[in-house]
């Protein structure tokens, strides 16, 4: 199973069309963060998936492309 994490992300900060510094700000993390995120260096933990869920109103298991919207 192809973990999607970077891009799930990726089309959500698209679709609610803000910034990754906006995105990192409301999550309260640091925005190089988010960068390490998309560019597939590091991936969320567990509480930055919940976060992130829960930001975007979606499933931890959509964001790691274990589902569909």
């Amino acid at each position: 199973m192809k973990i999607l994490v970077s891009e799930r992300i990726r089309e959500l900060i698209e679709a609610e069309k803000i910034s990754q510094y906006a995105l990192a700000k409301r999550l309260r993390i640091n925005p190089s963060t988010v960068s390490n995120w998309l560019s597939c260096k590091k991936e969320p933990s567990i509480e930055s998936l919940w976060k992130l869920a829960d930001y975007f109103d979606v499933s931890v298991d959509y964001l790691i492309g274990r589902r569909e919207i």
